[in-house]
């Protein structure tokens, strides 16, 4: 395969753009530029692209590969029979389909339910219920209030097989935009994600780029691929395909820490009397109180409550945070507030990895991650903070013994500064060998 890719992430502050060499994976150019969501995202994409194609003939035909998170991403809100099962097992598949998951709600659906599901101000709903064979009415129920409710933000369908059509069928007679995908949770402990993901991104691509008002007009839509966070975890697996073991990645963001696991399956690890919604051994978390802009404040706070941070360190770092909050345009240009930087990634980091290791306050199960090779770092804070810094971050991680879970024992860290996860995520379907490639170059070979 010869010529140029172009691979973008349109993120809600910045759009980063890698221009692979599909020959042998190579990154030839990548550029930088502010997300320019108050006027017309195409404006800083065009900017980004050209920039990272500058000098470099033919790139200016090369097809483009795009993810997007701005906006707001893509806000899912799950309705299933049983908080602790269904629910939760939709909560899991929503994730790993790149969405923030704003509402998870569950049983049959009342006025109140009803008022917190449209509160939550979802992009789509994920309406689950029962596994095939089993109890029919809830799913049923639900979708009939839906189409009742005049509800007309995208639904897509994935519970019981005895009754899904029908549920289908009720949304559709009320003009209800609706996707069928199959049952999430098909028996009791087997979480099957795979339809509903792939129902979640078609919907996501069809109706949520297009309604958020990115673009005056059609290109913008037709360039999205998928969600920034469903791009990277297919990154993430391709990587752990690789690897040929369990790893993680720690996204530190502006608004929010996203933490993304593989780990090789085994049962005997997670009987099902523990996870009766199921394992997925493909996994991601989002942190939505960790982040170093609009989220900074609750770093400190996250910090405190796990015993990270003495009272006298968080009220000065507080002060640091609010300031990053009230503008989360900061840059960090002096070595102070960099180091400032550092110490709030840290933390957001530590504290995410605890969470997704512990099973966090969804109550989704814990990860073990004792068998962990790699953990790779990601985010612009640990891009701009230096190779030295930001692996440092993430031994001080690794170095974690007070949070309640158990270590890695032979974990290497790494950090993605070109963001190629991304990239490779959204090469992986056209072209595999030169997605393998740009991660072998830039992050198993970073790794040793």
């Amino acid at each position: 395969m010869t010529g140029y890719a172009v691979c973008a992430d349109v993120g809600s502050t910045f759009t980063k753009v890698a221009v692979v060499d599909l020959a042998d994976g190579a990154l030839v150019g990548a550029a930088l530029a502010p997300t320019t969501v108050d006027s017309d995202v195409l404006r800083g994409l065009d900017a980004a692209v050209a920039a990272a194609t500058a000098g470099l003939p033919g790139a200016a035909g090369a097809p483009w590969y795009v993810c997007s998170s701005a906006g707001g991403g893509l806000r899912l809100a799950v309705v299933g029979y049983e908080r602790l099962v269904t629910a939760r097992a939709g909560r899991q598949v929503g994730l790993s389909a790149g969405a923030r998951v704003v509402h998870v709600g569950a049983g049959l659906l009342d006025a109140d339910g009803l008022g917190a599901l449209r509160a939550a101000s979802p992009d789509v709903v994920l309406l689950v219920g029962g596994t095939d064979g089993g109890d029919g009415e809830v799913l049923v129920h639900n979708a009939t209030r839906l189409a009742r409710a005049r509800w007309r933000v995208p639904v897509v369908v994935a519970g019981n097989v005895d009754v899904r059509a029908e549920a289908a069928r009720v949304l559709a007679d009320r003009g209800v935009p609706v996707t069928v995908a199959e049952n999430v949770l098909p028996r009791i402990g087997v979480l099957a994600p795979g339809s509903a993901r792939a129902a979640i991104r078609e919907v996501f691509l069809r109706h949520v780029i297009g309604g958020k008002g990115l673009s005056r007009g059609r290109r913008f839509a037709g360039l999205v691929r998928a969600a920034t966070p469903e791009a990277v975890l297919t990154g993430v697996e391709l990587l752990a395909d690789e690897v040929g073991g369990d790893l993680v990645v720690v996204d530190v963001g502006g608004a929010t820490t996203d933490v993304y696991s593989v780990l090789t399956p085994d049962e005997r690890a997670h009987p099902v009397a523990r996870s009766a919604a199921g394992v997925l051994w493909r996994a991601r978390t989002v942190e939505g109180d960790l982040g170093v802009r609009w989220s900074a404040p609750g770093v400190v706070e996250a910090a405190v409550a796990e015993r990270l941070l003495p009272p006298d360190q968080a009220e000065v770092l507080a002060v640091a945070a609010a300031d990053r909050a009230a503008d989360p345009g900061f840059l960090a240009v002096d070595a102070s507030a960099r180091e400032v930087d550092r110490r709030l990634a840290g933390l957001a980091a530590t504290v995410a990895l605890r969470r997704h290791a512990r099973g966090g306050s969804a109550g989704d199960g814990g990860r073990d991650l004792r068998d962990v090779r790699l953990v790779v770092g990601s985010g612009g804070v640990l891009r701009h903070a230096g190779a030295g810094s930001a692996v440092a971050v993430l031994a001080a991680v690794l170095a974690d013994h007070g949070g309640g879970w158990v270590l890695p024992r032979a974990a290497t860290p790494v950090v993605d500064d070109q963001y190629v996860l991304a990239a490779a995520g959204l090469l992986a379907a056209e072209q595999p060998v030169a997605a393998v490639s740009l991660l072998r170059r830039h992050l198993v070979g970073a790794a040793g």
